[in-house]
């Protein structure tokens, strides 16, 4: 079953690069474990919530706005698309994620397929 870990940290929080993530040891083994197991099928680590852009329409106009849809104590940083057997191996993954263990969260949410 597929499912996509929202990997969210604190706004505040440590922001690491994808440089900065390379050479960290707590995501280079975790990111070894995933992908020598082949669970992780794509992902993406993202920009922070400051470089986003809101967009809504009402009728005919296009309203943007600089930032995050909402402000929040926590934003998605990166996401990563995960096929393992059930629910609770998603949950075991997403709980040994340095983001996890670092004060951020990962929500787990089930791929509609």
């Amino acid at each position: 079953m597929k499912y996509v870990l929202l990997i969210c940290t604190p706004v505040g929080g440590e922001e690491l690069s994808p440089a900065e993530i390379a050479d960290d040891p707590r995501f280079t083994s975790y990111i070894e474990e995933v992908r020598s197991r082949d669970l992780v099928k794509g992902g993406a680590r993202l920009r922070p919530a400051s470089d986003a852009t809101t967009v809504r329409v009402q009728g005919d106009e296009v309203l943007l706005t600089d930032g995050p849809f909402i402000e929040s104590k926590e934003y998605i940083a990166g996401i990563d698309i995960i096929e393992v057997a059930d629910l609770d191996e998603a949950i075991s993954l997403a709980s040994r994620h340095p983001a996890a263990l670092g004060g951020g969260s990962v929500e787990v949410r089930p791929v509609w397929e």
